[in-house]
């Protein structure tokens, strides 16, 4: 889809995942077993035939610039497009933007240089699996200047109630974007427009001292421009919160959400790591588990996530808890609604145990 171009903007994600955000970005953050977060929008928008994108990056972007690599994974590594990974560049003195407009100002090379006419711009705590082709037929059609997309949710988490709401007519023209918490049409952080729009408002907001394209940009101009609404159907969680994080990743041993998610339509692409499938021991047990390939698994595992390269000694019990990758679990040790991160090792006879709306996570790389 050559006329359409990607912006992953980070700068709107929410770090609430404390020790899961320690030493990376949102962004970043292992999910599902193999995948990291940003995964799933790269995905769907090579998936949609996106060509060129760029991710805006503010901070703690040294794990995703190692996982992204060269876009190799999601086929963008190309002679002309592909993969951008731009940080922060606020080296010019004249320079008077604030918050994501400063991304937008210092990287117009990126929009001036692609031959698409039309932006995306998308966050990536939303675990989705968005045709984004579709909507921007959809935009096309019916001429709008911005298409914003959404989902109507049947129950709102506690965590959504305060989160951009959108309100509009019986023709899906835009007429409010609130936070009423009564609302169940999330706003997705996800919007379609046109580059040209999109340069012209970025001057606007930087010359009236504005620090944000869409609340100063579009939010602040809902009587001027034609601002369509577009309905996403498919799964949809946000990851904003450990909770969240926690729910949202063992709601993937359900076979439903599974399926919708990895197996139905177009695949979730991630980094590529060879490692042996994973070993089962005589004397073992897995029951409703995601086991990731290089696992070794000795002991009892039950309603789990396990990752890449994870050891579960003889005698360790795990339940209902999520391993990151690497992590060596020794004997007699007893998990239950915990998280470990990436490379932590756990000593013998040891004990964790937390609670679905509080998981008990230990940060990466340390000793137990």
């Amino acid at each position: 889809m050559k006329s359409l171009m990607g912006v992953v903007n980070l700068d709107h994600d929410q770090d609430l995942l404390h020790e899961l955000t320690y030493f990376r970005s949102v962004a970043g953050v292992p999910f599902g077993g193999r995948y990291r977060m940003i995964d799933f929008v790269l995905s769907n928008m090579v998936n949609s035939g996106i060509q060129d994108i760029a991710v805006f990056a503010r901070n703690k972007y040294r794990s995703l610039m190692d996982h992204l690599g060269t876009g190799a994974p999601w086929d963008l590594n190309r002679k002309r497009g592909g993969l951008f990974i731009l940080p922060p560049d606020w080296n010019d003195p004249t320079d008077i933007s604030k918050g994501d407009l400063r991304h937008f100002h210092n990287h117009r090379d990126f929009f001036h240089r692609g031959n698409a006419d039309h932006v995306l711009v998308s966050g990536s705590q939303f675990i989705s699996k968005v045709d984004y082709e579709d909507a921007f037929k959809r935009h096309q059609e019916t001429k709008a200047d911005v298409t914003v997309l959404y989902k109507k949710v049947d129950q709102l988490e506690p965590e959504d109630r305060y989160r951009m709401k959108l309100e509009f007519d019986s023709f899906g023209n835009v007429k409010s974007i609130t936070n009423d918490e009564m609302n169940s049409n999330l706003y997705m952080q996800m919007y379609i427009i046109r580059k040209e729009l999109l340069l012209e408002l970025l001057n606007h907001c930087i010359g009236y001292h504005k620090q944000d394209l869409f609340v100063d940009g579009i939010m602040s101009n809902l009587n001027e421009l034609a601002i369509r609404a577009y309905e996403y159907k498919g799964y949809l969680s946000i990851i904003s919160s450990v909770a969240s994080y926690y729910k949202h990743s063992m709601d993937l041993l359900k076979p439903e959400i599974y399926q919708s998610l990895f197996l139905a339509g177009s695949p979730i692409y991630t980094k590529i790591k060879d490692e042996p499938p994973a070993k089962y021991v005589n004397g073992s047990e897995v029951s409703n588990s995601l086991v990731a390939n290089g696992c070794v698994i000795e002991g009892h595992v039950e309603n789990s996530i396990l990752f890449r390269g994870v050891y579960v000694a003889k005698g360790v019990s795990i339940k209902n808890s999520i391993i990151m990758q690497r992590c060596y679990i020794h004997e007699d040790t007893h998990l239950d609604h915990v998280i470990l991160d990436k490379d932590i090792l756990i000593s013998p006879n040891r004990q964790f145990a937390g609670a679905p709306e509080q998981p008990f996570v230990i940060a990466k790389r340390k000793a137990m």
